[in-house]
Parts: structure tokens; C-alpha cells; sequence
């Protein structure tokens, strides 16, 4: 567990080890300050922490007191930094009520964030996000609103759920080392991973990873966040490196490999300034261009001009789906999900052909 809590403690101060020094030495402060050619009031203020110790002082020091130049300013550095950190701690604890805004205790669970409090809450969240300040972290948010809410308000009702949920798979992305994005490379690594959907999720999704990062993708499967109904979200994190965000919402193999991509569509087809969010039936992209992604995404998956072959012929049984899907070289759970969503099956009928999975605790 990362541990992003602020303890004062851990600061010491360099003139309480200058008093302990002088003791052990029998040598008073103004015995010190003659020897260095300083003023008296000088050391009296460095033994209180009032002054700091300066390069040519602890140059003196260093020389009298037979203590490296390095270790005293060392201490002075840190010392000041662990004031600086505690006087900051007092000053964002007036952010707290914005703090508790975020599904923080999660993320304790998770394993990201100590228990905290108060100003050390908010300190947590700016290094979770990246950011400097409370003012900062709201502009980023802004941004953030301003491409991704644009044709659903639905979204915003769990708005820093979200954009936790998000910064989750950021971070992930971040960790991946991904080659410049290549739309005709990405094209012909999305054909082999196709391929993959007959395979266990556990097979699968290390190719996954491997194959949309030689082309430029980072691909994050993050755990859903209680208050974030999505399925999958498509970005762009600069012009040479793209996301595919997924929460296994729905745990079927049919869905995951829709949502997978239908993301890619996006990302193949449509805007790089859009953040595209899709999820329980609702999605923030123009109709036109989310009708567009499914499309796509139906017919890479399934051509659906031999779907429509299939179908004219199918008489409802399970061995014909298996063979069907077989044929195409794609797992049968994904068959049954195009039927169904045709309506030529029920949403009851031939669930048992779906591959279904769980996260691990």
C-alpha cells in the first residue's frame, strides 16, 4: 500500500542534532559561534529552527564539528520540506468537504490510499490525479466535462466517480510503454486479436495488452466504481497514444468483445479531441457516430452479410451457433449476442454459450 499520508514526526531538526553535537562536544553555542566567526545569535536562532543553515555555514560546521557539509544541509532541506508539507496539510484541510466528494474509501480498499484525514485526505487526491493544487485539480475536471458530457447530463449525477474510474485506467496507461499510434498497424492488430475471443480471459488479455500497445493503444480493464454505469470509454492521451478503458461491466464475453470494439471504432473513425463514454444503453457521442461504432464493431466481429446468411437458415439450436461461429473463427457466446440483439433470440436463450467472468479479490 502506497502510503500518502503526512506524518510531522519524520522531520527533525537540525538544531536539536546541533545541541545533542554540542553537548557531547562540552562546547557552548557561543563557543561554537567563535570558532565558525558567526554571531552568537545566529547559532542560538539555527539550535531554535528560526534560521536555516546555509552552504557556508554547514561549510563551518563541517570544520569544527568534524560533521559533513552534506548531512547538514541534508537535515535543513528536509527538515524545512516537512514544515512546508505540515503547513500545507493545514491549508488544504479547508478542501475537505471536496475531498469527500470522491469515492475515497474504495480506493482504500484497492490498496491506493492509507486511511486519512482532514488536509492529508486532500493531499492524497492531488497525487492520485497529478495535479498541484484544488484549483488545478477543477480546471483539469472542466476540461474533462467539457468533452465528455457534452450530449449526456445522465453522466454527471456521479461525476467524481467517474472521473476517478477514469484516472484509474489513466494511470495504467501511463505504466504502459506503447509504440506511436499507426492507424493501418492498429487495423491489423485488432484482425489477431479477433482471433483471441475463443480463448479464456486469461489468455487473452495479456495479448490483448501486448498487441493494441504495439500499436499505440494502452488498454486498462479497471474495476467498476459504484455511481459508474459504463461499459467501456475510448480517448485519446496525446497524439501519439490512445486508451481503451473497460470495467467488465456486464461480465459476458459477448458484451466485453462488443465494447472492445466498438471503443476501437471510435478511435479508428471518429474526433481525437472527443472523450467517448459508453455504458447501459446510452452512450455521450453523436447518435450518428455511436450508430457508426456499432456497426463497425457488429461487422469485424461477425461480417454481418454471412450473418444474415446464417440466419435466413437457422432453425434455433445450439449446435447450429456453435458451428456458425466456428466457421468464422469467433467464440459462440458472440454469435448468440448478435442474435439476441436482433431479436432473433430472446435475452434468456443460449446464455450458457457466453463465456462469463468475475473479478478476482
Amino acid at each position: 500500500m502506497t502510503d500518502l499520508s503526512y506524518h510531522p514526526s519524520r522531520g527533525i531538526r537540525p538544531g536539536k542534532l546541533l545541541e545533542e553535537f554540542l553537548e557531547a562536544r562540552d562546547m557552548s553555542a557561543r563557543e561554537l559561534a567563535r570558532r565558525c566567526g558567526r554571531s552568537g545569535k545566529l547559532i542560538v536562532e539555527i539550535l531554535a529552527g528560526k534560521a536555516p543553515i546555509e552552504p557556508e555555514t554547514a561549510l563551518q560546521f563541517e570544520r569544527v564539528l568534524d560533521m559533513d557539509a552534506d548531512l547538514w544541509l541534508g537535515l535543513e532541506a528536509h527538515y524545512r520540506l516537512q514544515l512546508a508539507k505540515a503547513k500545507e496539510v493545514e491549508r488544504l484541510a479547508s478542501d475537505s468537504v471536496w475531498a469527500a466528494r470522491f469515492p475515497v474509501k474504495e480506493l482504500e480498499k484497492r490498496g491506493l490510499f492509507a486511511p486519512a484525514q482532514g488536509g492529508n485526505r486532500v493531499r492524497q487526491l492531488l497525487e492520485f490525479f497529478g495535479v498541484g493544487s484544488v484549483d488545478a485539480c477543477r480546471e483539469r475536471f472542466d476540461e474533462l466535462a467539457a468533452v465528455s458530457y457534452r450530449h449526456s447530463p445522465s453522466f454527471e449525477s456521479h461525476e467524481e466517480a467517474l472521473i476517478v474510474w477514469l484516472r484509474l485506467g489513466e494511470r495504467e496507461a501511463e505504466a504502459l510503454d506503447c509504440a506511436e499510434y499507426g492507424k493501418a498497424r492498429f487495423l491489423q492488430e485488432l484482425r489477431g486479436i479477433r482471433e483471441l475471443t475463443v480463448l479464456s480471459v486469461e489468455d487473452f488479455l495479456p495479448e490483448v495488452r501486448k498487441r493494441c500497445a504495439r500499436a499505440g493503444v494502452a488498454f486498462a480493464l479497471v474495476k467498476p466504481l459504484k455511481g459508474v454505469a459504463l461499459s467501456g470509454i475510448s480517448r485519446w492521451l496525446s497524439p501519439r497514444k490512445a486508451l481503451i478503458q473497460q470495467s467488465l461491466r456486464h461480465k459476458a464475453n459477448d458484451h466485453f468483445w462488443f465494447t472492445f470494439f466498438h471503443e476501437a471504432a471510435h478511435l479508428l473513425l471518429h474526433s481525437r479531441k472527443a472523450v467517448f463514454l459508453d455504458g447501459n444503453g446510452y452512450s455521450n457521442a453523436d447518435p450518428a457516430q455511436e450508430e457508426e461504432a456499432n456497426e463497425w464493431a457488429a461487422n469485424f466481429l461477425v461480417p454481418q452479410a454471412e450473418l444474415r446468411k446464417f440466419i435466413a437458415r437457422f432453425d434455433g439450436t445450439a449446435e447450429e451457433v456453435r458451428a456458425f461461429a466456428a466457421e468464422q473463427g469467433i467464440a459462440p457466446g458472440i454469435v448468440v449476442g448478435q442474435l439476441q440483439k436482433r431479436g432473433v433470440l430472446a435475452y434468456s436463450q443460449m446464455n450458457s454459450l457466453k463465456d462469463h467472468y468475475q473479478w478476482s479479490e
